[in-house]
Parts: structure tokens; C-alpha cells; sequence
């Protein structure tokens, strides 16, 4: 029991002092604390956070996820092609394709894909 508690102390003392050296040796300045803000992606930390967003950047976004969820969603049954009837996947996928064109369309008609400045 003893052992244990003598090695454990010893443990506890090498880590305060390696932090303790971490401390010492690390170069912090007053001009870390704006690359350590949340906005370190270009953003001005002194304005303010409720900048104005533009719409037609989320719609995009969102088009793409859309899009690229469902794409992934077509790799099984590329996969598991082989192994059944090639009929019904060959339907299934043409399905698949075009109610995806007809969403990619719709979004066409909607305005969504142009880009208006």
C-alpha cells in the first residue's frame, strides 16, 4: 500500500513540474488572445457577431448536402449490383436519378442556382 502511494506521489510531482516547465518555456503574449477567439476565420473579433448573412449561400449549402447524401446512397447499390438481378437495380437506380434531376430542376425554376449579386 505504501509503494503505491509513494509511487503515485511521484507521478503527481513529475507532472507539476513538467507543467510547471510548459508554463515557463511557452511564448504567450497579449496578441495570442486573438488567435485564440472563436473568430480566427477572417472575422474582425472587435465587430460585432451579428453580421449579416446571405440567403443564397445557405440554399447552396444546403442543394449540396442534399445532393451529396444522396449520391452516397447510390455506392451500395453500385456495389451490390453484381451479386443480383441487374434488372431491378438498373430501375431502381434510374428511379433514383431521376427524382434527383427532377429536384435539381425544380431548384432551376425556383431561382435557387442563379446567382444574383
Amino acid at each position: 500500500m505504501t509503494v503505491m502511494f509513494m509511487s503515485a506521489t511521484i507521478i503527481m510531482l513529475i507532472i507539476m513540474v513538467m507543467i510547471l516547465l510548459l508554463n515557463m518555456v511557452s511564448k504567450k503574449s497579449l496578441s495570442d488572445r486573438e488567435k485564440s477567439s472563436p473568430f480566427e476565420c477572417g472575422f474582425d473579433p472587435k465587430s460585432s457577431a451579428r453580421m449579416p448573412f446571405s440567403l443564397h449561400f445557405f440554399l447552396i449549402a444546403i442543394i449540396f448536402l442534399i445532393f451529396d447524401v444522396e449520391i452516397t446512397l447510390l455506392f451500395p447499390l453500385i456495389i451490390t449490383m453484381k451479386y443480383n438481378n441487374m434488372l431491378i437495380y438498373a430501375t431502381v437506380m434510374t428511379m433514383f436519378i431521376i427524382i434527383l434531376l427532377l429536384g435539381l430542376f425544380h431548384e432551376w425554376k425556383q431561382g435557387a442556382l442563379t446567382w444574383t449579386s
